[in-house]
């Protein structure tokens, strides 16, 4: 792959392009105000600045890996099997970050391939032109792997036309998403078309990718199934759902909840104990999805009376836990062990309109899953955790003054231990029926590229 090719980026519409390039350099101040306002609650948002404008790389650098970039958390979890399956075959991975959250995911991921340097981690630069530029001719990737959603036009564009072939893989496009791709016009369409191809993650988002005059458009599942559960963590859950069990009480961990929804279901958990329905009250375990809500959460939780604790507060044992209506999980990379304590989950982004977030790994857990009506986001998964009865749906409209239908929700499945258990079991088999996305997708690679 040569990258001495001109970098007249005339393969889009010029006019689109130079607005496009004019806003960002315009915005560019912004996104650093956006940093330093972030580093109020983590300094760490200020380090590694230079990266975000394609600079500021320490050597060596290896050249001819394989790029992966998640742009975030889930994202980097989901790429775990792949970046996995490309170190078993020796393979060097260059792995980019948007977040500071995914970058400390993946350090905590790939720490030891980190130290010996087959895996680089730095962020994607901002899609400026002449950041993207550098950046590339920095690292001059052999491969280009984007998870999910992620389609930054300079990049995109640019790796088409040096012949770096960029592939959008367990690619996923919701409704929402394809018409707002739409109202961009040609220039919406072109630059998904500018992907050497799309590794879809269901029929669903292959027809939608099609819509926008995609051709090279491959099923090959969801990654998400494939990535392990941490068997640390796992027991460590187990060891804190036996002492649950010893005092008689179950759990329900609402995960990966977003701004508006802790309120919904602290009003609802509360309705739930005040109803007297249970010999021992149940234990809510509160995760939201973001770090930097931890405080506000907590603060939630205190203005509702419910009695505490925060996980970092932890010195011994989850025993730690008796007496209490709430533990708020404000920890990062320790899900696998609040989906194994736990009896049931209610998966967050889904009582309001953020499309939900990744059930799939509370089912692989063998944890029945609580869905709202918002799960576009996982909108095959959700339908398919259903059908299995490894999940089920809230019935009723929610509403923050009253969010009845929560509270009799939550009040009908765990007064049903027999109806839980046979959830779990469904949830156990749901999630091993769905694997092998990841050689699926190794597979249509390989036989589309030549290195």
């Amino acid at each position: 792959m040569s990258l001495t090719t001109n970098s007249e980026y005339g393969a889009r519409p010029r006019v689109w392009f130079a607005a496009y390039q004019l806003l960002w350099h315009l915005l560019l101040p912004l996104a650093f105000i956006r940093l330093a306002w972030r580093s109020r609650h983590a300094f760490s948002y200020l380090h590694h600045i230079p990266e975000r404008l394609g600079f500021g790389y320490s050597k060596p650098i290896t050249q001819g890996s394989i790029w992966i970039h998640a742009v975030s958390v889930g994202e980097t979890r989901a790429a775990q099997p792949l970046i996995e399956a490309y170190l078993a075959k020796g393979e060097a991975i260059l792995l980019t970050h948007m977040t500071l959250n995914g970058r400390l995911t993946g350090k905590q991921l790939f720490s030891e391939q980190i130290a010996s340097g087959q895996v680089r981690q730095v962020y994607l630069p901002y899609d400026i032109y002449w950041a993207v530029e550098h950046f590339l001719k920095t690292f001059k990737p052999k491969l280009g792997l984007f998870m999910e959603t992620e389609a930054w036009p300079t990049i995109v564009f640019r790796c088409k036309e040096v012949g770096l072939p960029l592939f959008l893989v367990n690619a996923r496009l919701s409704e929402r998403s394809a018409r707002r791709v739409n109202r961009f016009g040609k220039a919406g369409r072109a630059l998904f078309q500018a992907f050497a191809g799309i590794l879809a993650q269901t029929e669903f988002d292959a027809q939608r990718y099609r819509s926008l005059g995609v051709d090279n458009v491959r099923i090959v599942g969801n990654l998400k199934f494939d990535v392990p559960l941490d068997p640390i963590l796992v027991e460590q859950g187990k060891v804190w759902q036996q002492d649950l069990h010893i005092n008689n009480r179950l759990m329900v961990c609402a995960a990966s909840t977003r701004d508006g929804e802790e309120a919904i279901i602290l009003k609802a958990w509360k309705d739930l104990l005040a109803s007297n329905a249970f010999s021992m009250p149940p234990l809510l375990c509160l995760v939201p999805r973001h770090p930097e809500r931890f405080t506000e959460v907590a603060d939630q939780i205190n203005n509702a009376e419910l009695r505490y604790r925060r996980r970092s507060e932890w010195v011994g044992t989850p025993s730690e836990c008796a007496g209490l209506d709430v533990v708020l999980g404000d920890s990062m990379g320790e899900m696998p062990m609040y989906y194994s304590a736990s009896n049931l989950v209610l998966m967050g982004g889904s009582l309001l309109p953020f499309g939900g977030q990744n059930l799939i790994e509370a089912c692989a857990a063998g944890c029945p899953v609580l869905l709202g009506e918002h799960t576009y986001n996982f909108q095959q998964a959700a339908l398919d955790a259903l059908d299995s009865e490894a999940a089920k749906r809230i019935k009723g409209n929610l509403l923050l003054t009253e969010p009845i239908a929560l509270t009799e929700s939550l009040k009908e499945l765990l007064l049903n231990t027999a109806e839980l258990q046979k959830m779990s079991e469904a949830a156990k088999t749901y999630s091993v029926k769905h694997q092998g996305a990841t050689k699926r997708i190794l597979a249509a690679l390989d036989q589309q590229i030549i290195y």
